[in-house]
């Protein structure tokens, strides 16, 4: 799969307990080139499966197509029953924008699945959310309302013509509804009860749409109306939130089950901590919480670090570390186990991508031993990068040992900012340690082509123009990045943990051999440009980072050695 246009097809179907039938449909997604199946998530309760897929749009709606049309030939709606509302074998199918996307071209791809599962599979289908076609069809409830038990009759209304297919009730499959929308989060928060009732009550605390109001704010009064003999409506606690409470037999508890439409406006932690507060106002305890598919790993990492200022705690740690703080606190382990690897979208993608060779991926010893391979790369400049990352990373342990130090409990904030701040340099100089090596592969690859024709020649001299001035930009990006992490390591040396001092001038040293180094790089490869003066202003720059460099050196390691004498 390529870096290119992404974009994720959610389908659910209408079969969660018969593991033959949803392994006969989920094997024509994976039959499917270019597309990479990444969830399926079967609930026996719920009668439903929610399946994930990524892949590029042709590749995903030919994936999506086969396995309606498998859908349609086993389930039978005239035998389901389940505690998801639902009208159709193959019942919902949305598509998300991932990468490359608009919501808008994402729309325009939803309307051409639409139109290919009517004409190729027969299917009687809805347009809902951006794909709507009309205000009414935006929100899915709407489309779906009256289940698969009303659906005859709504076919039956003008209003409700279906957008493509026929119009006729098919008994069978019934209909589906073909959408595009942002990236929704599937979320159900585990309660101590087994009463559906009161998992609704809470449901209807904090889902947007809210409930009816009722006399006396009782719980089953009359309906209070307005003068058009309209329900009242008391609105929720959080916004872009949809909920049910439901009972699941597997697991023995009652469940709120939300779709979080847009986690911007409601986080997951946010979503979480509401239903916990309303739940307590109802004599029930949260006890966990499961996520339906998969989420994105800004959600994660938010609530990560959402946990950790909770607990006055830096922030400025690794990625696996404040998801691991958030599985912890949302309590997505308490069903069954929760696989980052699985269900972070951006982890799975890249699980099952064919990667390139990433020299971050290596063992230390490993990056040791392809660096004293014959291979040209990595070399210099990839080292000069890492160097950069271990000064920014020694800079940002000083930071996370200084927020922790007994005494300093007041300080917690200021030492977590400098981590967080840290956390980004050392992130971003990784990434360079593989730039700088793949830029140097491009190099190769452009000496490589053949030269025998004019317009070979041209092509090759072309490329290989580009090529070099990709390999003057990225070590250029390193003594950026680098010449940073000077103002990380002196706050710590003027007031971090004295006792990591040393560490702070290691880091120094590190940063300065970092810039240094890059800056050698950015001269050689400027000497392979036929005429060099094109990159006079890069050269300059270069050159007033490198004493940069060696000012802020000079006076960083003053400081340690002043600690360090005292």
């Amino acid at each position: 799969m390529t870096n290119g246009i992404l974009v994720e097809c959610v389908p659910n179907f209408s079969e969660g307990r018969d593991r033959g039938v949803i392994d006969q449909i989920t094997r024509e997604i994976e039959q499917v080139e270019g597309v990479l199946l990444l969830d399926v998530d079967a609930g026996k309760a719920t009668n439903r499966t929610v399946v994930t897929l990524v892949g590029p749009p042709e590749a995903v709606l030919e994936a999506a197509v086969r396995s309606a049309r498998k859908a349609c030939e086993l389930i039978d709606m005239r035998g389901h029953h389940g505690e998801h509302p639902r009208f159709g074998a193959m019942d919902v199918c949305p598509l998300v924008p991932v990468s490359g996307i608009t919501l808008t071209e994402t729309a325009q791809w939803a309307h051409k699945l639409a139109k290919r599962l009517a004409g190729e599979v027969g299917m009687t289908v809805y347009c809902y959310e951006a794909a709507a076609t009309s205000p009414r069809r935006k929100n899915l409830a709407e489309v779906r309302a009256g289940e698969y038990e009303g659906l005859a009759a709504k076919l039956a209304l003008p209003d409700w013509e279906p957008d493509y297919g026929p119009a006729e009730f098919n008994a069978r499959s019934g209909a589906t509804a073909v959408g595009a929308r942002d990236f929704l989060v599937a979320y159900n928060v585990n309660l101590n009860t087994t009463s559906t009732r009161r998992a609704n009550a809470i449901a209807f605390d904090v889902r947007e749409k809210g409930r009816e109001l009722r006399e006396g704010g009782a719980l089953s009064g009359k309906i209070l109306r307005d003068g058009h003999g309209e329900p009242l409506w008391q609105a929720g606690t959080l916004k872009a939130t949809k909920a049910i409470g439901w009972f699941i037999e597997e697991y023995g508890i009652a469940q709120v089950s939300m779709n979080l439409t847009d986690s911007g406006v409601t986080p997951l932690h946010v979503a979480f901590d509401e239903v916990c507060a309303r739940a307590a106002d109802r004599g029930v305890r949260v006890t966990g919480s499961e996520l339906v598919g998969v989420v994105p790993l800004r959600a994660m990492l938010d609530a990560g670090r959402y946990f950790l200022e909770k607990q006055q705690r830096s922030v400025g740690v690794a990625d696996a570390e404040l998801v691991k703080i958030a599985v912890r606190s949302l309590g997505l382990a308490d069903l069954t186990p929760f696989d980052p690897s699985e269900k972070i979208i951006e982890y799975a993608i890249a699980k099952r991508q064919v990667a390139q060779k990433s020299l971050q991926s290596l063992t230390v010893r490993g990056f040791i031993e392809e660096t004293a391979s014959e291979s040209a790369a990595p070399g210099g400049g990839s080292v000069a990068a890492l160097l950069g990352a271990l000064a920014a990373a020694l800079g940002t342990m000083v930071a996370n040992l200084s927020s922790h130090k007994r005494g300093w409990d007041e300080r917690w904030r200021e030492f977590s900012d400098h981590a967080n701040a840290g956390k980004q340099l050392h992130a971003r100089l990784g990434q360079l340690v593989d730039e700088d090596t793949r830029a140097f592969d491009a190099i190769m690859a452009a000496l490589g082509m053949p030269k025998g024709s004019d317009a070979e020649k041209q092509k090759r001299s072309t490329l290989l123009h580009d090529a070099t001035l990709n390999a003057i930009a990225i070590p250029l990006q390193t003594m950026r990045v680098a010449a940073q992490t000077y103002d990380l390591l002196e706050a710590m040396a003027r007031s971090g943990n004295t006792a990591s001092i040393s560490d702070v001038g290691v880091g120094v040293l590190c940063a300065t051999a970092a810039v240094r180094g890059a800056h050698l790089n950015v001269r050689i490869n400027a000497g392979g440009l036929k005429n060099p003066g094109e990159v006079a202003a890069m050269l300059a720059e270069a050159n007033e980072l490198a004493q940069f460099a060696a000012r802020r050196e000079l006076a960083v390691l003053a400081l340690v050695e002043a600690k360090l004498g005292a």
